[in-house]
């Protein structure tokens, strides 16, 4: 789940870039803290808080809203997604919900890139659904094939998608960063 909300984070991050809206700032900190979970044994996070912070953060979409606006609420509903599951011990829906999250932010993407509604099949046959798709997949297998919590694993795949700091729509964060500079 926390993958696929460090693949997102680009997104967020460069909606407040655009926008001056939110701060990428607390939405990195809640999502490294989520990571922190995984990592480190009875750490402590006051889930409660750091999901009234992420409420602050979410924008609002309206009729004139910038396409941005989209991807920067799909962030922010599937790092709430994790939060959530925290809350209630309950992952696998969550999960669910944050896969499709991610996977209709880059069928969104392509509709609104082509100007036209597609149908399910259609976007199934996309390139850039695929991709998404056997991204998913990719971490999953790694997370099944280990047979018990693997801290190294965790810790690669952190340091693998971080180091890409390419979103699911293909923001690229380092690109976003020496613009800002």
């Amino acid at each position: 789940m926390v993958c696929l909300c460090e693949r997102m984070y680009p997104n967020y991050h460069k909606f407040c870039l655009e926008t001056g809206f939110g701060d990428a700032r607390i939405y990195r900190c809640i999502l490294d803290l989520l990571w922190e979970t995984l990592l480190v044994k009875n750490v402590k996070v006051n889930f409660d808080h750091q999901l009234e912070k992420l409420e602050d953060l979410i924008p609002s979409a309206k009729i004139d809203s910038i396409y941005g606006v989209y991807p920067a609420i799909d962030a922010c509903i599937a790092l709430s997604e994790v939060v959530h599951a925290h809350l209630s011990g309950e992952t696998l829906d969550h999960t669910i919900a944050i896969s499709e999250v991610s996977v209709r932010t880059v069928a969104m993407l392509a509709m609104t890139l082509v100007g036209k509604e597609m149908t399910e099949d259609e976007l199934k046959m996309l390139p850039a659904v695929m991709e998404e798709w056997d991204i998913q997949w990719e971490i999953f297998r790694q997370l099944v094939d280990c047979k018990k919590p693997d801290l190294d694993l965790i810790k690669r795949l952190r340091s693998e998608i971080k180091a890409a700091a390419v979103s699911n729509i293909g923001i690229n964060l380092m690109q976003l960063k020496k613009k800002r500079d």
